[in-house]
C-alpha cells in the first residue's frame, strides 16, 4: 500500500465520550468489501465485521487479523469463569478513555453498561475521566488498567493486593490484565489509522 492511497476523510470528530454509536473514518484505503477474498473472510471471525471499515482494513494482513480477532474474543467471551464479562469491558472503557481512544471507549463503555449490574459509573468514567470517583472494586479495576496503559512495570504487587481486597480471585486479574493490555495495543492501532466520526449523530 502507497502513501498515494492514504485517504482525508471527512468526519464530525466527537466532542466528547460518548456511549453513542458513532463511526469510524480509515486513513488508508480498507479492501472493498465486495473484494475481500475467502482467506480475508475467513479472518474476520465473524462474518458481519465485512462492514466495518477498520476490520476491511485490518484484513489486508489476513493472518494478523486473524490472530487478533481470535485473542479479542477469547478474552471478552470465554466466561467459564474469571472476572464478569461487564467488568471486562470496563477495563477496556477505562483503558480507552485514558489512551483518548474516543471510538473503542464508546463501544467498551456501551458494552459495560449492558452487563454491569450498575452502569451508572460507566457514564461517570466517560464524563471524569479515570481519576473519577468510583466504587471501590471499580477503583481497583481502573488503577490497575491504568497502571498497565501508562507502562506495563508501573502494574505492581499493590495493585494485585488491591484487587483480591475487593474480590478478584487470580482467574479474574488475569481475565483484567488481558482486557487492559490488549486493549492497550488495539487504541494505539486504530488511533495510528484513522479517526472518529460522529457525522451519524449530526443529522
Amino acid at each position: 500500500m502507497s502513501i498515494d492511497q492514504a485517504l482525508h476523510p471527512t468526519v464530525v470528530s466527537p466532542t466528547g465520550f460518548t456511549q453513542d454509536r458513532i463511526g469510524w473514518q480509515p486513513w488508508l484505503e480498507p479492501v472493498d468489501e465486495s473484494e475481500l477474498s475467502p482467506t480475508q473472510r475467513d479472518a474476520l471471525i465473524d462474518a458481519g465485521r465485512a462492514t466495518s471499515p477498520y476490520f476491511r482494513l485490518l484484513a489486508h494482513d489476513p493472518a494478523i487479523l486473524k490472530a487478533r480477532t481470535l485473542t479479542d474474543v477469547d478474552i471478552f467471551y470465554n466466561l467459564q469463569a474469571g472476572l464478569p464479562r461487564g467488568e471486562r469491558e470496563f477495563a477496556a472503557a477505562a483503558t480507552s478513555r485514558f489512551n483518548g481512544c474516543i471510538f473503542c471507549a464508546s463501544v467498551h463503555a456501551r458494552f459495560a453498561a449492558h452487563f454491569l449490574d450498575d452502569p451508572a459509573e460507566v457514564a461517570t468514567l466517560l464524563e471524569e475521566g479515570v481519576d473519577a470517583t468510583l466504587t471501590p472494586r471499580t477503583r481497583a479495576i481502573v488503577d490497575a488498567a491504568v497502571a498497565l496503559t501508562r507502562t506495563p512495570i508501573e502494574f505492581r504487587a499493590t495493585h494485585v493486593r488491591s484487587l483480591r481486597a475487593v474480590g478478584l480471585d487470580d482467574g479474574a486479574i488475569a481475565d483484567l490484565i488481558h482486557a487492559a493490555a490488549f486493549f492497550n495495543w488495539a487504541n494505539r492501532l486504530m488511533l495510528s489509522l484513522g479517526e472518529p466520526d460522529a457525522s451519524n449523530l449530526s443529522g
